[in-house]
């Protein structure tokens, strides 16, 4: 099943099951625009055999950008770089799908040269925390319309779709947390979904459109309910997304609301059988990426196996970590990415 081709319900069709999940990197240029590194690690994941390829996080507006390195799609001038970058995944063989962002309260000023913002004010005693100010009715109209134009300059480029990240407690998070916006449910949904419609209304029938989403608290995701997470991914589908990527951080465990359960099979019945469920977390092996999709899922993405398995869908994760810099550099991991790489515990060799 893992090596089976899958159509999504506007008709795009990929050679297999496996996905290059999103990753944090820093690869891009200063000025958000595409780089020479961001480009060849794509590439290099694209002709390994993975059927379809996400990019970084990528903001569509500079008040959203929360790191430095990261890719933008917040205006035309770079159409140029992004038509290439599509094209190269697209040679490769894979679907070519572009994860828009906006980091809200995890954005910072020191990026962006403006007061962060999110769906309330609120402070966390954390180093660096930067108090946002609340929402108003002007940020949330123009947020949407940000990410409904960075879908179509993203279509325009040739792109085969986008994912809205609304997992890890960026914007689109924090608007469903509990804690970050003391607002009723169908309230703190509205964004995300609001956000859906606008992309799927401005984009073409034959580009799709998918969210990603944290079902429970980890990490920055917090103030989520599992059963409100499963209403909004079925919300998410009434509203136009083809395909709900769930971020599990490890998808053989059970969930933490009901730990006699795991996530995948009460994600897949909470959404229609043509909307596809895509899972990540902790998958390093071809017999736990079959499992996955015996729960469920319609497809794996793949993350931290990928960076040292460029082909891993040919090949499994014959390497694990620690792995050293050269080995890196030579899976096409440039020097800034494995830096940030550092700061997983024995990930790189010393």
């Amino acid at each position: 099943m893992l090596f089976d081709p899958l159509t999504f319900p506007c008709g795009l069709v990929v050679p297999n099951r496996i996905a290059l999940a999103p990753m944090t990197n820093g690869q891009s240029l200063p000025d958000g625009r595409l780089g020479d590194d961001e480009l060849a690690w794509l590439a290099r994941r694209a002709d390994g055999g993975f059927g379809m390829i996400e990019t970084c996080a990528a903001y569509v507006a500079l008040e959203g950008k929360a790191w430095a390195g990261e890719l933008g799609v917040d205006r035309d001038d770079d159409s140029d770089g992004l038509a290439r970058l599509a094209e190269r995944i697209k040679r490769g063989g894979a679907a070519a799908i572009v994860q828009l962002f906006h980091g809200g309260v995890r954005a910072t000023q020191k990026l962006t040269g403006e007061q962060v913002w999110s769906a309330s004010s609120f402070h966390e005693d954390t180093p660096g925390f930067e108090t946002p100010r609340a929402a108003t009715d002007a940020d949330v109209a123009r947020v949407i319309e940000q990410f409904a134009d960075a879908a179509v300059r993203c279509e325009r480029a040739g792109f085969d779709g986008v994912e809205l990240h609304g997992a890890h407690g960026y914007l689109l998070s924090q608007f469903l947390s509990r804690t970050m916006n003391p607002r009723p449910f169908e309230e703190r949904a509205r964004l995300i979904r609001e956000t859906t419609r606008a992309v799927r209304a401005r984009t073409g029938a034959r580009f799709c459109v998918g969210v990603r989403l944290s079902l429970e608290d980890r990490g920055h995701a917090k103030g989520l309910d599992l059963d409100e997470s499963l209403q909004v991914a079925a919300w998410l589908a009434e509203d136009g997304a083809e395909f709900i990527h769930a971020s599990l951080w490890d998808a053989s465990k059970p969930t933490t609301k009901r730990p006699a359960e795991n996530p995948i099979p009460l994600l897949r019945k909470a959404l229609p059988p043509a909307v596809r469920v895509i899972v990540a977390g902790t998958i390093w092996t071809h017999d736990e990426a079959e499992a996955a999709l015996a729960k469920g899922a319609d497809m794996v993405a793949i993350g931290r196996a990928a960076i040292l398995n460029p082909d891993w869908p040919r090949t499994g994760a014959e390497h694990r970590p620690p792995m050293r810099r050269a080995e890196l550099a030579d899976r096409a991991v440039s020097p800034v990415f494995v830096e940030y790489l550092t700061r997983w515990k024995g990930f790189v060799a010393d």
